[in-house]
């Protein structure tokens, strides 16, 4: 058996594997899909909630991924999908992670604490790399 042969196939198959998993889009049109969805769901665009910064979760993705926020800000995270539940865990806050937020569900969190802040999604950090920040800037 020829294993020379193998191993390129291998590389092969485990690239096209890879590049199933992560979807053949790019971050920006994921997010744009989540704002779409967002719209439709809730009937307006997500910039236009008031008194909170909206960040979509869609497709094992953070929309936007970074954001940067004044102290204070209330961060409303809001699972726009439509089968996957997502958590929150704002790391190094010394809160607990988030329940789970099904399809059409938020997670709430008010950032006070001047910084940049990690967060991610407590099922989904590993496997699908979904994670985000929060840079909180001095009122």
């Amino acid at each position: 058996m020829n294993l020379n042969f193998l191993f390129p196939v291998a590389l092969i198959a485990a690239g096209y594997a890879s590049s199933a998993m992560a979807g053949d889009k790019d971050p920006a049109a994921i997010c744009a899909e989540a704002e779409e969805r967002y719209t439709e769901l809730f009937g307006h665009p997500s910039a236009e909630e008031p008194g909170v910064t909206v960040v979509t979760m869609y497709k094992y993705n953070f929309c936007p991924a970074q954001i940067t926020v004044p102290v204070g800000t209330t961060v409303r995270w809001v699972n726009v999908d439509k089968r996957t539940s997502h958590s929150v865990l704002v790391k190094n806050s010394g809160q607990p992670e988030s329940d789970r937020a099904f399809p059409e569900e938020s997670i709430e969190f008010t950032f006070l604490v001047p910084g940049p802040q990690d967060y991610l999604c407590g099922p989904h950090w590993e496997t699908q790399n979904m994670i985000g920040m929060v840079t909180v800037t001095p009122e």
